[in-house]
């Protein structure tokens, strides 16, 4: 069985992410916070940025969906790397659920298991 490169870096993403999506809290109350003591505007850039990973992660994570479906690899991990970027994409709120969906979601993508119903050759 071929192992997909795509798989791994979408693996690497989501473990970025995971670090993201774990400092991203901390980021943005930061920002807002300097935001009331300097009347900056800082907060909207932070947190888009946080929001533009979560939706590549999204894109990267179809993509290697489509590109294991016709390799025969495991799609679960892909699946939850979808699920858990979107999870964060739709709102920061989610950031906790999001972190242990992508964590899964690293070692199901990571190991690239081939499919139950693959051939083997």
């Amino acid at each position: 069985m071929m192992k997909l490169k795509i798989s791994m870096w979408t693996g690497i993403l989501d473990i970025v992410n995971c670090v993201l999506f774990a400092v991203s809290w901390f980021v943005i109350f930061g920002t807002a916070f300097s935001d009331a003591t300097t009347g900056g505007n800082a907060t909207g850039g932070a947190s888009a940025f946080f929001y533009i990973m979560a939706w590549v992660g999204v894109v990267l994570n179809i993509v290697a969906l489509v590109k294991s479906k016709k390799a025969n690899i495991s799609i679960v991990g892909p699946i939850l790397g979808i699920i858990g970027s979107a999870l964060f994409g739709v709102t920061a709120a989610l950031a906790f659920p999001a972190l242990v969906v992508l964590i899964i979601a690293t070692v199901f993508t990571m190991l690239q298991h081939p499919a139950k119903n693959a051939v083997t050759k």
